[in-house]
Formats: C-alpha cells, sequence, structure tokens
C-alpha cells in the first residue's frame, strides 16, 4: 500500500510539472507572437506602403470637414463621383454584417451594411497608405492613417434622405436630427430605433402626432394585461430566472436592483463588454418599467462565442445551472432559463439538448427558447399610440408566419439599452430574442402562484388561454395566470408535514 501512495504522489508531482512546463511554453509563445505583431505593424507602418495623391488626401479632407461625406451616412456611390472608378474591390459577408472595401491607389474605404433588406452600405473608414491583406473572408488595411469622417462625434442626418441610410439596429439612436424638417416622413420615423439621447427638430417639423417621448414612454408597457396583473402581487417575487446571453451593462437602473448573480463564462464572455441584446433580454423579463416578472430575481450568465454556438455548449451552460440549485435554497432556487436563441434542433448533438432540458423540467425547471421545437411563435408589433392591453391593437411582427401557433409582443417595444445605465431605447422591430424573455417571466409568475406547476403545463397554458384574433392566437397573461390559478387550487392541499 505504502508503494501504491508513493507512486501516486509521484504521479501527481509529474503531471504539476507538465502542467507548470506547458504553461511556460504557452505563455512564451504568446509573447513571441506579440513581438512579431508588433514587428509586422512597424514593418508595414514605415515600409514602402503606396502613398495617397496629395490632390485626392486634400479633396478628402475638404469633403470630410463639409460634411460631404461624413461616418455612416456616405454610400459607396458618393465616394466613387468624389474619387472616380475604384482601381480595386472586395467584399466579405457575416452572419450579420456585410463589408464592401473600395480602393484606390493609396486609399482604402470600409463601407458596412446589416444583413437588412431596408439598409444601405455606408461609409465606416477612409484609410490612407498602409498594405491591403485579406485572410479568408476577412479584409483590412494594416499601417494605414485615417481620415476624420466623424466616428467619435454624433452623427447629425444632413437631409431627410439619409434616413434611408440607416439600419434597423442602430436606427436614431444617439443621432441629431435638429436640423431637418421631417413632417414628411412618420413612415421612416416609425420603422428606426430610437433612444432618450436621440435629439429631435421643433415639434412643428415632426409629423403631425408623432411623439417620441410618449412612444418611448409607452412602449414601457408590456401590454395585454401585464401591468393589471402587477397590481394583484402577481409579479414573479420569489422566482429566480437565468438568462444565457451576451454582457449585461450591469448597473442599468432598469434592472440593476434584481440581478442576483452575474457570471461570465469563457474567455470572450469575461473579456467582452456590454452589448446590446443582454440588457435588453434583461428589462424584458425583470425590468422594473419594462418588464414582465419585475420582482423576480435574474441569474445571467454571460456567454459569447466566436462562432456560432451549438448543443454541446448551451447543454454545459444549462447543466451548470441545474447543479448551481442543488446548492441554492428553496426560496432562492431558479426555475425558468431563458435563451433567446432557436437553433437548436437544426444543429448537431440536439440528443444531448433534448436531455438536459428534460432533465430541467424533471427538476422543476422549464427551459424557454426561441426553437420552434420549444413552442412554435412569433412576433407581434403593437400599432405605435394604441391601448397597449388590447389584443386588437397588434399585427404580426416581421418574425412571424401565418403558421405560428402562437404570437408574442416584440414590435415598438422600450428597452434597456447598453449606451448608459438611464438610456432607454425605442424598437420598432423586435424579434424573436424578444419574445423568449417575455415567456420566461410569464413562467415566473405561474411558479410565484404555484411552485409545483409542471413545466410542461405552463407551455401548453400558454396555447391553450391564447386570446383568438385575425391575426392568430395571441398570449394572454390574464386568462393564462386565471388557469393556472384553478390548476392551483384544483390540487389536492399538502400538509405540513408534507411540506
Amino acid at each position: 500500500m505504502a508503494h501504491v501512495g508513493t507512486g501516486h504522489r509521484r504521479f501527481r508531482l509529474l503531471r504539476r510539472i507538465t502542467r507548470i512546463v506547458l504553461r511556460v511554453f504557452f505563455w512564451l509563445a504568446a509573447l513571441f507572437g506579440v513581438v512579431v505583431f508588433l514587428a509586422f505593424m512597424l514593418l508595414v507602418r514605415f515600409g514602402s506602403s503606396q502613398k495617397a495623391d496629395p490632390e485626392v488626401v486634400r479633396r478628402l479632407r475638404e469633403a470630410a470637414s463639409s460634411g460631404q461625406i461624413a461616418y455612416h451616412l456616405t454610400e459607396p456611390n458618393e465616394l466613387i463621383r468624389l474619387l472616380g472608378r475604384p482601381t480595386g474591390q472586395s467584399r466579405a459577408a457575416g452572419r450579420e454584417m456585410e463589408k464592401t472595401q473600395l480602393r484606390w491607389p493609396g486609399v482604402s474605404a470600409d463601407f458596412m451594411r446589416v444583413n437588412d433588406r431596408l439598409a444601405v452600405p455606408t461609409l465606416r473608414w477612409i484609410r490612407l497608405g498602409g498594405i491591403d491583406f485579406s485572410i479568408g473572408d476577412y479584409h483590412d488595411n494594416v499601417g494605414a492613417t485615417g481620415i476624420d469622417i466623424g466616428i467619435r462625434r454624433p452623427i447629425a442626418l444632413r437631409d431627410g434622405k439619409d434616413l434611408r441610410k440607416l439600419d434597423m439596429f442602430i436606427g436614431l439612436q444617439g443621432l441629431s436630427l435638429t436640423k431637418l424638417d421631417l413632417r414628411d416622413y412618420q413612415e421612416a420615423l416609425l420603422k428606426l430605433p430610437f433612444d432618450n439621447r436621440t435629439r429631435w427638430p421643433a415639434k412643428d417639423k415632426l409629423p403631425e402626432g408623432f411623439d417620441p417621448n410618449a412612444l418611448l414612454e409607452g412602449g414601457k408597457n408590456p401590454g395585454l394585461g401585464v401591468r393589471a396583473l402587477h397590481a394583484e402581487g402577481i409579479d414573479g417575487r420569489g422566482v429566480g430566472i437565468a438568462i444565457i446571453d451576451q454582457p449585461l451593462l450591469e448597473d442599468h437602473v432598469e434592472y440593476a436592483g434584481q440581478v442576483v448573480r452575474y457570471e461570465k463564462l469563457g474567455i470572450a464572455g469575461k473579456l467582452a463588454s456590454p452589448q446590446m441584446h443582454g440588457p435588453a433580454v434583461a428589462s424584458i423579463a425583470v425590468g422594473k418599467t419594462c418588464g414582465v416578472a419585475p420582482r423576480a430575481s435574474l441569474h445571467f450568465f454571460v456567454f459569447m462565442s466566436l462562432s456560432m454556438p451549438g448543443n454541446k455548449a448551451y447543454s454545459g451552460i444549462v447543466d451548470k445551472i441545474l447543479r448551481l440549485n442543488e446548492r441554492l435554497p428553496a426560496s432562492e432556487k431558479i426555475r425558468v432559463i431563458s435563451i433567446s436563441y432557436g437553433m437548436f434542433s437544426h444543429l448537431p448533438r440536439y440528443e444531448q439538448w433534448a436531455r438536459i432540458v428534460e432533465r430541467a423540467k424533471q427538476h422543476g425547471v422549464l427551459v424557454v427558447t426561441c426553437d420552434a421545437a420549444f413552442l412554435n411563435y412569433g412576433t407581434l408589433a403593437r400599432l405605435p399610440g394604441t391601448n397597449p392591453d388590447d389584443p386588437a391593437n397588434y399585427q404580426r411582427g416581421r418574425f412571424s408566419t401565418s403558421r405560428d401557433d402562437l404570437y408574442i409582443p416584440a414590435g415598438h417595444r422600450t428597452i434597456a439599452s447598453e449606451k448608459g445605465s438611464s438610456v432607454y431605447k425605442y424598437d420598432p422591430t423586435g424579434g424573436m430574442s424578444w419574445c423568449a424573455p417575455y415567456l420566461a417571466g410569464l413562467a415566473a409568475m405561474a411558479f410565484q402562484l404555484d411552485p409545483d406547476i409542471d413545466p410542461d403545463l405552463i407551455v401548453k397554458l400558454f396555447v391553450s388561454t391564447s386570446t383568438e384574433t385575425k391575426v392568430g392566437h395571441i398570449i394572454n397573461p390574464p386568462g393564462f395566470i386565471e388557469a393556472v390559478k384553478k390548476q392551483a387550487k384544483a390540487k389536492p392541499q399538502r400538509s405540513a408535514g408534507q411540506r
């Protein structure tokens, strides 16, 4: 036995030494890589890169100074009119963005376009000199100097035609429209997001009846009778919701008091700054003014992937949450997991994902996703300026079909923004991602009223209690809660000993 123990200790010592050697080797390799990269940058910066024609540089600087070319506003054809036909062009398309680079002798310009049918490519960079290079679909320019096109200044629209150059993600957020007459642009304004930093022209320069402040405040209401339930004390109190998403702006006033756990997973999650998506879903689930369950506690797990996340990754995080639940007291357990993602049934290892979801149900935890395998739902958009509690004031949203079994509010909603702790964004479009936290908030209400309710029954009640309209079956929060109450009353009362 002593011989076995000595051998085990030697093995452990050898393993420890191996780890140290590998770690030292890793850091030396990383340091070498940094040195090589810096040397390359210096070589490019001070090497024989192509020089731009001084006359071209002068025209560019004058155009940028006068606002003729500007960040996020200039289209490729506008720059071509200024500089002539480009000598080179490259294009790279990702899942969310499309990038086009135009090149002239000594000049390169990058244009980006969100993968949105309404958006057009607009200018993001102009660089002078340097060396253009490509790695796969990635194109860039190294060792160049930039032209000041207003990247770090607030964007000021030049005329109403600039509205068509704004995409559904950024829209009018933080922009200045003070110099414009927008009376004829109501349709465009109702399609673009804005926030409480947007600077508007005087009221007589806005479309009749268009009141951005009223839209922003009214959009905070979750709608369809949710606030009436809050008035009854049905607000998710005592229930934990876990959200797996991109980083939060942790101190946003909308949900700061609700966050009881904030855990960053993986290297990308630890390094990433606050993103648009995380604050939005958190505010819809538990926000004080925007949320469906404003008294629920929020456990937020930051997960960012450098590639498309898969079933293995999400299964591991759900498993982590279930193991965490084993250590939490009953009053602090997580009962709902909200994931604004919908690719599970289309990716490898779906069986692994299905098993972890079933295991969660067995532990009394509902996993809400955007996958049709969970629930085939689509988005709703409320009609601006109408009563948000009336189901008749909704139309099918952009992310919906006539075949959806249920429709959830998503468009023309106000959500928390990552741009500041008191910044709110009005989102006309919304998406499937906004539906998952809405349903998660309703599920938290159900668990508040009946801690023993079957997670599968919650999903069935979402559909069976819905309101039938000309749009289709719309989620009905009061009807859903009434059904939960009836189910709870119908159960045999447990004795104190059974509890």
